[in-house]
């Protein structure tokens, strides 16, 4: 046993395609004890919950976590903040399933599998909606009749935990106005003046946005009114194609992995690389265009931090903006996770 003085969080990190854990020892800083990622694909959220025996096992011989933390990618209309996890909350997560189907019902999954684990231990949810919560109407509303404004139909933005793990990374160094790019499986821009969030790509859903591995990102309305009306696609079907069958994958037909469709020669590969990084450099002009002006572009994430490929195609499209510095940082979602959890046992 590792004898550990402060407290120890145990964070969990459930996205689209894998299963981040690690445990924490935190006094000022976070350091990591013992991590791991799971590939989980598309496995459903019950399912996923079986891996909780695979990191109680890793964490054998570890000190027993005091708090865990949770990545929620949706906090839902009511919760805009980090909070300590109880049964008004859980109520609100199973609510917010609705706007985020493809995350959602998995973290609700282990939430439940921590709590059968480490019944006595407070568990917290680190919203990925929060950081975004202060954007100005004229981002946050959606160009719809406002009576479905008002049932919480608006832009939420998503990957806040990232975009703050990059905003304190920065720390004295933060820019004015500062885009950052998070490219992974899913993918998103936002618009951060002075440390906040003013603008981000995705709304409703994570779904929208950035051409991503399997997801649409924004598309004309009309093509899905067109799918439903005229090829006999019900609502399950359509959920499907927008979230798991469309994106890099749809276009190429083989893949929405980055690392597959690079090694691949046929040609329906290099156009779904190359709409990628196009989509990629359109909304990062369009969050140039909230800002009025960016300093610094930042790319983050498993393929803004790994695929050189994508870095360079971005630099050349986006050569004729004046005076903008790319970097690259690593996403540390887990390590906002570690402090949130910390800070609120």
């Amino acid at each position: 046993m590792v004898a550990v003085g402060g407290g120890v969080v145990l964070a969990l990190n459930s996205g689209s395609s894998s299963l981040k854990y690690g445990l924490y020892a935190v006094e000022t800083e976070p350091v990591l004890l013992v991590g791991g990622t799971i590939e989980t694909h598309d496995d459903d959220g019950d399912d996923q919950a079986r891996f909780f025996d695979t990191i109680e096992t890793a964490l054998k011989g570890w000190p027993t976590p005091t708090v865990i933390g949770h990545r929620i990618v949706h906090g839902g209309p009511h919760r805009d903040a980090h909070c300590r996890i109880d049964d008004a909350v859980l109520a609100d997560l199973e609510a917010a399933c609705a706007f985020a189907p493809l995350h959602e019902p998995v973290s609700l999954a282990l939430i439940r599998a921590a709590e059968a684990h480490y019944p006595r231990v407070p568990q917290v949810a680190c919203f990925d909606t929060a950081f975004h919560a202060g954007m100005p109407d004229i981002a946050r509303t959606l160009p719809i009749p406002r009576e479905y404004q008002a049932t919480g139909v608006r832009r939420y933005g998503f990957h806040g935990l990232s975009c703050e793990s990059i905003v304190r990374q920065l720390g004295d160094d933060m820019p004015a106005g500062l885009v950052i790019a998070h490219l992974g499986n899913g993918a998103s821009v936002s618009a951060v003046r002075d440390g906040r969030s003013i603008d981000t790509s995705m709304g409703l859903t994570p779904s929208g946005g950035v051409m991503m591995a399997t997801r649409t990102g924004d598309i004309d309305p009309g093509v899905l009114l067109y799918l439903l009306r005229e090829t006999g696609l019900d609502v399950t079907a359509l959920a499907r194609l927008v979230d798991h069958a469309s994106g890099m994958a749809g276009v190429s037909g083989l893949s929405g992995d980055m690392r597959v469709l690079r090694g691949s020669s046929i040609d329906d590969a290099d156009l779904a690389l190359r709409m990628f990084e196009r989509s990629v450099c359109k909304q990062i002009a369009a969050m140039i265009a909230s800002l009025g002006g960016a300093d610094i572009l930042v790319l983050t994430g498993g393929i803004g931090e790994n695929d050189a490929s994508t870095g360079r195609a971005i630099r050349e499209g986006l050569s004729w903006v004046p005076g903008l510095e790319i970097r690259i940082l690593p996403s540390q979602e887990d390590v906002q996770i570690a402090l949130h959890a910390a800070a609120l046992a």
